[in-house]
C-alpha cells in the first residue's frame, strides 16, 4: 500500500524547475487524482486546469491504462532494443503511423520531450551527412522557444533563464524571433493576423551563415511553455517554404500540441503543414509512463538505410527505448482517445473554451488573453520590478480555491485535460477570476 501521507522530510528532494524553499515552506502535495481531479494530502479536491503539465489528456487514473501497465508488468517488465526487441514498440510504432499523414511513417522511440528533441536533432544532423552533405551543422531555434532540458534541447531554445547558468551549450546554433506582439494581437481569438513576415527573419539567418551550413530548424507550433504563443496565420507555412528552398530541416517540437490539445491528433494536421520531424511526449501515455518519440519521414529514414546490413545505420538509442510498460500504457491511451473520440471532444469544446477564457478580458491585471484548440495564455501586468510575483500569487491562491493552473513570468497557462465538461470550464474561469479580483 502506498504512503499517502505528508513526509516525514522534505529536505532531500531537489525539486525540478522550483522554487525549493518556498514550497518546502508551504508544500502543496498530491495524494491522489481520478477523472478531472486531484486530491491533496489533507483530502481537498483540485481541478486539474493544466493536465498535470500539458500531458494527462485523457483524464488521472483511467482503468484502461492502469491495467495495461499493470499486466504488462506482470508478463515482461523489461526487454532491450538494442539488436534485439519484443512485439510492443513495433505495434505502436505501427499504429502511430497511421494516425499521421503523408509519410511521417517511421517512429524513433525516446523517454520525454527532451530526449526526443535531443534524437531528433541527432538525427537531423547525421541525415545530412550520411546524404553527404556534413557541413550542415548549423541548427536554428526560436527566441521563447522550450525543447526541453538536454544541451541540444536548451541550445536551440530561447527562455533566458534556461540557458544561462549553462555557459556556451552547443556552437552554431542561431534563433529566429518569437512571434508575441501585444501593441498588434492582444486578445485575438485563434490565430493572429499579425506576424507571418517574422518567418521571414529565417531568410536574414540563412543568408548570414549560408545554406549550405544549416541542417534544421526545430520550433512549437503553439509555443507552450513560454506562455501559449500561438502563431500567426501563414507563419508556419513560410518557415516550411523558406526551409524546402533551402534543403533545411523542419521540425515541429509536439510535446504540448500532440494528441489532441488542437482538436486534432497533432498540430500537423490542424496547421495543414508538414515538418520533415515530429518530436512528442507527454500525451502519448496520457503521462502513466515516460515516453517520447520522434516521428520520420520516410526519405529521412530511408537515407540511412545502405551499406551493409549488419552494421548499425544510427549510432543512438535509449535504454529504455520502447520500454514495455510504455508501449502497454501508450496502446491503452490511443484505445481511449479513439473510442472515446476525445480530439473530436476538443475540437467541440474550442469555441466554448474560447469565449470563456475571453470573458477574463475585463478582469483585473489581464493584459491579454490568448486561445487555440483547449488551451489559453491568460497574460497579467507585472508588478513594477517583480517579474512573475503577481501570477505566482494567482497560482498559491488558485490552489487554495481548488484550482491548478500553471504559470511562467506574469502569464497563466490552462490547457485540461480533453475529457472535461462545460461546467469545469465555468468553473475554473469562475475561480481565476475571484483570484484575481480578490488580489
Amino acid at each position: 500500500m502506498l504512503d499517502i501521507s505528508l513526509p516525514e522530510s522534505l529536505d532531500a528532494f531537489w525539486m525540478p524547475f522550483t522554487a525549493n524553499r518556498q514550497f518546502k515552506a508551504k508544500p502543496r502535495l498530491m495524494a491522489s487524482a481520478k477523472d478531472m481531479h486531484y486530491i491533496t494530502v489533507d483530502g481537498r479536491q483540485v481541478l486539474d486546469g493544466t493536465a498535470g503539465l500539458w500531458c494527462v489528456n485523457a483524464g488521472h487514473c483511467r482503468d484502461r491504462i492502469v491495467d495495461a501497465i499493470h499486466q504488462q508488468a506482470a508478463t515482461l517488465d523489461f526487454s532491450p532494443t538494442f539488436q534485439m526487441g519484443h512485439p510492443g514498440p513495433f505495434a505502436l510504432a505501427d499504429r502511430l503511423a497511421k494516425m499521421l499523414p503523408g509519410d511521417l511513417d517511421h517512429v524513433f522511440f525516446a523517454n520525454s520531450g527532451s530526449e526526443a528533441v535531443d534524437t531528433a536533432l541527432k538525427i537531423a544532423l547525421a541525415y545530412h551527412r550520411v546524404r553527404g552533405e556534413a557541413s550542415r551543422t548549423r541548427l536554428i531555434g526560436r527566441e521563447r522557444g522550450y525543447h526541453g532540458v538536454g544541451f541540444g534541447g536548451v541550445s536551440v531554445g530561447g527562455i533566458a533563464p534556461n540557458r544561462k547558468f549553462f555557459g556556451s551549450l552547443l556552437p552554431g546554433v542561431d534563433h529566429l524571433p518569437h512571434t508575441h506582439n501585444l501593441e498588434q494581437n492582444a486578445f485575438s481569438k485563434g490565430q493572429p493576423t499579425w506576424g507571418a513576415h517574422l518567418a521571414d527573419e529565417l531568410e536574414r539567418i540563412v543568408t548570414l551563415h549560408d545554406p549550405s551550413t544549416i541542417a534544421a530548424v526545430i520550433v512549437e507550433p503553439v509555443a507552450g511553455s513560454t506562455g501559449v504563443l500561438i502563431p500567426p496565420v501563414g507563419y508556419l507555412e513560410k518557415l516550411r517554404s523558406i526551409c524546402d528552398k533551402y534543403g533545411i530541416l523542419l521540425i515541429f517540437d509536439e510535446v504540448i500540441t500532440g494528441f489532441g490539445r488542437l482538436g486534432k491528433a497533432f498540430a500537423v494536421d490542424y496547421f495543414g503543414v508538414m515538418p520533415d520531424l515530429v518530436c512528442v511526449a507527454k500525451g502519448i501515455t496520457n503521462a502513466a509512463v515516460p515516453m517520447g518519440a520522434v516521428f520520420a519521414r520516410s526519405y529521412i529514414y530511408d537515407a540511412f538505410m545502405h551499406g551493409q546490413e549488419s552494421a548499425i545505420e544510427l549510432f543512438h538509442g535509449y535504454t529504455y527505448s520502447g520500454h514495455p510498460l510504455a508501449c502497454a500504457a501508450a496502446m491503452a491511451t490511443l484505445d481511449i482517445y479513439e473510442e472515446e473520440q476525445l480530439f473530436d471532444r476538443a475540437a467541440s469544446l474550442a469555441s466554448y473554451w474560447e469565449e470563456a477564457m475571453h470573458s477574463l478580458k475585463d478582469v483585473p491585471y489581464v493584459i491579454d488573453v490568448r486561445n487555440l484548440g483547449l488551451v489559453a495564455g491568460i497574460e497579467l501586468e507585472s508588478i513594477p520590478g517583480q517579474l512573475g510575483v503577481r501570477a505566482y500569487n494567482a497560482l498559491v491562491n488558485c490552489f487554495e480555491q481548488g484550482l491548478l493552473i500553471r504559470t511562467t513570468g506574469d502569464i497563466i497557462a490552462l490547457s485540461p485535460p480533453l475529457i472535461l465538461e462545460k461546467h469545469h470550464i465555468d468553473e475554473m474561469v469562475e475561480r481565476l477570476s475571484h483570484v484575481l479580483r480578490s488580489m
